[in-house]
């Protein structure tokens, strides 16, 4: 039996807000934005969102919907790098994000798996871009 990981929820503050965080400072491409009933029969949004041209894991951004949802939003990992967006292309993403005012939180560096530099998303929680050295 073959497994993978389909999603990955963030909480956010604003589905609206988030999107344009993802779709126009990183790039991603808006896969889903639906209105789904969950079991307690309320509308919720269903808002899916991924790197260009990747068939991996999506994004599913989850609003906080009570107090202790909202005090995780931009810390869901305790100050930790929570997500690691891989490229095929470092300096391109990097120049990019850079352009489009992300926030990095150091300059980038070599180590032995390859490329890597910390950014913050709109709520802090942090990501690394990273393009990983090929391996022959």
């Amino acid at each position: 039996m073959a497994q993978t990981l389909g999603y990955v929820a963030l909480v956010v503050r604003d589905y609206d807000e988030a999107i344009a965080f993802f779709t126009q400072k990183l790039g991603f491409e808006l896969v889903e934005d639906s209105v789904a009933t969950d079991r307690q029969g309320q509308e919720k949004r269903w808002v899916l969102v991924a790197p260009p041209h990747s068939h991996g894991t999506k994004l599913l951004l989850a609003r906080a919907s009570a107090p202790q949802e909202e005090t995780c939003i931009g810390n869901q990992t305790g100050g930790r790098v929570f997500l690691f967006l891989h490229s095929d292309d470092f300096w391109r993403d990097y120049r990019a994000m850079t352009a489009s005012g992300v926030r990095f939180c150091e300059m980038p560096r070599e180590e032995t798996y390859g490329t890597v530099v910390v950014f913050e998303d709109l709520y802090g929680n942090k990501w690394d871009l990273l393009q990983l050295k090929r391996t022959t």
